[in-house]
């Protein structure tokens, strides 16, 4: 079995405006942790798909990644680096809070771990129903498209099928339904471990957000007749996906 995308996680020098362009972009439900952790819990809202945090950057680098729940954080992590990833951040526990952990795969991708026994304290179980915009997809996007899925499918465990996109291969985690799916490919110059955002109108999305301070990388483009979509990057720099499937 394989090892779930449970979580994403975004942040900034400045968590404030975040908070705001989020909030107000996709619809969600942003709660303040109690403290000096600086790190805001997400509510998507959505029904369906994963939650999400915000934190406060210590290096004021911005920062965007899902997290994958495993059952041993340091062995991941060792196998990880024999893969060629390099540890940014060993086993931390946060008490009363969760242990995680955090490595940049080949491509220099920031990629987060949790211990798959310690949700988040706070977190809801799952994304409550209501009219935001779910988060149910996660994409890495590096250099060579082998490289990277013969890297995740190894350390997590995860199916890879490529038949239908050239240089594209779409996840099955294999974790029992826990989690999202994906996909792992090679994106030439657009580079990214990252999530999207499942929105009812794409366009109005992306007019959206252009009012709240992103700017397009790449969108909407269809994927197929149902399908289409587009990346963004949020004010602090952070590359986040959205998409439209019309049934």
């Amino acid at each position: 079995m394989g090892d779930p995308v449970v979580h994403f996680e975004v942040g900034g020098p400045d968590d404030g405006p975040l908070q705001r362009f989020y909030g107000e972009l996709f619809g969600w439900r942003l709660t303040t942790v109690p403290g000096d952790f600086h790190y805001t819990v997400i509510d998507t809202q959505g029904g369906a798909g994963v939650n999400g945090g915000l934190g406060k950057s210590g290096t004021g680098e911005p920062w965007a990644t899902f997290y994958v729940a495993v059952a041993d954080l340091q062995a991941k992590l060792d196998k990880a680096e024999s893969l060629g990833a390099k540890t940014v951040l060993g086993v931390t526990e946060v008490p009363g809070l969760l242990t995680f952990a955090m490595f940049d795969d080949p491509d220099g991708l920031l990629v987060g771990m949790v211990s798959a026994d310690q949700p988040p304290e706070g977190a809801p179980p799952g994304p409550s129903a209501g009219e935001g915009a779910p988060v149910d997809w996660f994409e890495v996007l590096g250099a060579d498209a082998d490289r990277t899925q013969a890297f995740y499918t190894e350390l997590f465990g995860w199916k890879v099928n490529d038949s239908g996109f050239p240089g594209y291969g779409l996840v099955d985690t294999d974790a029992g339904g826990r989690g999202i799916q994906g996909g792992l490919g090679a994106g030439g110059d657009s580079r990214w471990a990252t999530v999207y955002a499942n929105v009812a109108d794409i366009d109005a999305a992306l007019a959206r957000a252009d009012r709240l301070g992103a700017t397009r990388i790449y969108g909407p483009d269809a994927v197929d007749d149902h399908m289409r979509t587009a990346a963004i990057r949020d004010p602090a720099g952070n590359v986040f996906g959205v998409y439209h499937h019309r049934h």
